[in-house]
C-alpha cells in the first residue's frame, strides 16, 4: 500500500501495491505552496514514510498539541477561544522524509518540521490549500486511513 498525495488536484490516493487505487480522500496542504526548508510553512515534496502513528482509540476531534492529546475536545465554540489556533485533531500520521538534501536531514528534515497528516474542524475546508504545511484531512477520513496504513507506510507528495 502506498499513499499519493497531490498537491495540485489537493487529493490523496490510496494505491496497492500494483498501483490500482483503492480509496480517495480530499485534503489541504500547505496555504504557501510546496518547499522544503524549516520555517517555511510549506508541504514538502516526494518520498516520505509514516513514522509514527498517534492517537489510536481517542474520540473524534481530540485536539493535540506537541502530538500530545491536551484533554480538550474540539468544537465550535473553542475555536471561538483560540481563533489563531492551528487545529490538529483525531488522529496523527508522523510523516519522514526519505531524501537526503530534499525532505531528510538538515534544514530540509520533514519530520524535524513536524509535518503530518492529520484530522481537521469540520469547518477546515478541503480541496484547497490552507495549511501551514501539514496535510489536512476530515475527521472521518483520517480515523478511516490510521486503522488502514501501517508505520512506514510509503507516501509521495507531488506537485501534479
Amino acid at each position: 500500500m502506498k499513499l499519493l498525495i497531490s498537491v495540485a488536484r489537493q487529493l490523496m490516493l490510496v494505491v496497492d501495491d500494483r498501483g490500482t487505487a483503492l480509496r480517495e480522500y480530499p485534503v489541504s496542504t500547505a496555504l504557501a505552496g510546496v518547499g522544503e526548508v524549516s520555517g517555511s510553512y510549506q508541504t514538502p515534496r516526494g518520498s516520505h514514510v509514516i513514522r509514527a502513528k498517534i492517537g489510536a482509540g481517542l474520540p473524534e476531534n481530540t485536539v493535540f498539541v506537541r502530538r500530545r492529546p491536551t484533554g480538550e475536545i474540539w468544537t465550535p465554540g473553542l475555536a471561538e477561544q483560540f481563533p489563531g489556533r492551528d487545529w490538529i485533531l483525531t488522529r496523527i500520521l508522523w510523516l519522514s522524509g526519505c531524501q537526503p538534501g530534499l525532505n531528510r536531514l538538515g534544514c530540509v528534515d520533514t519530520m524535524r518540521r513536524y509535518i503530518y497528516i492529520h484530522g481537521s474542524p469540520d469547518t477546515a475546508e478541503m480541496g484547497v490549500p490552507g495549511s501551514h504545511g501539514c496535510v489536512r484531512m476530515r475527521n472521518a477520513d483520517i480515523v478511516e486511513l490510521f486503522d488502514q496504513v501501517p508505520c512506514y507506510t510509503p507516501v509521495e507528495i507531488s506537485e501534479d
